[in-house]
């Protein structure tokens, strides 16, 4: 049970934390479109993101994939520009984005697990089962998502209701704020 309290801990930061920027500004990108009316599409979303984060985890650290860190670095970030830049080319479009936003999150799911994989193959020896260390991780990082959508829930309550502000303004508002920061990410980690 220490094991799994470990593992879980472990997930809870790792997107919780402050040096868990990237994958923050992606469940943001990933949810502008939404309201808090669509919590279950919202947590559908979340969900298919941490099955994609834990196969790549598991293949990762049964070294079955391995991809170097500077291109796995590069490639989070960018994640997040196409989710954001998505969203503001299909501003119009929302049921197109709608569908499409659950492939992106299962895909880049897969990308965005590579980017723990290393630091996971170091701390689960060979000889330990990898089931425990990987079930506490994904639902500490599913709890951690989780919270993070409701803050950004409670905001988007807040700017709708009590300030008014026009739905595709707030996405495209936050859409290109993820964009900015995303890019600037992307451009600083080019591996080559």
């Amino acid at each position: 049970m220490q094991d799994f309290l470990f593992y879980l801990k472990l997930g809870w930061e790792h997107i919780i934390s402050l040096d868990a920027l990237d994958h923050q500004l992606f469940v943001l990108a990933l949810i502008a479109i939404y309201s808090y009316k669509d919590l279950k599409k919202i947590l559908i979303l979340v969900t298919a993101f941490t099955i994609g984060h834990s196969i790549t985890l598991a293949l990762s650290i049964l070294d079955v994939v391995r991809v170097p860190s500077d291109w796995v670095e590069f490639l989070i970030p960018l994640t997040i520009v196409l989710t954001a830049l998505g969203n503001i080319i299909m501003k119009n479009k929302k049921q197109t984005l709608d569908k499409t936003n659950y492939y992106l999150a299962l895909i880049f799911g897969l990308i965005h697990g590579m980017g723990f994989a290393n630091t996971a193959r170091v701390m689960i020896a060979k000889s330990q089962s990898i089931a425990i260390p990987l079930l506490g991780f994904n639902i500490g990082l599913e709890l951690g998502q989780i919270v993070i959508v409701f803050a950004i829930l409670i905001l988007l309550f807040i700017a709708l209701t009590i300030f008014k502000i026009n739905k595709k303004d707030w996405v495209l508002f936050i859409s290109s704020g993820v964009f900015a920061l995303a890019l600037k990410m992307t451009l600083e980690r080019i591996p080559f």
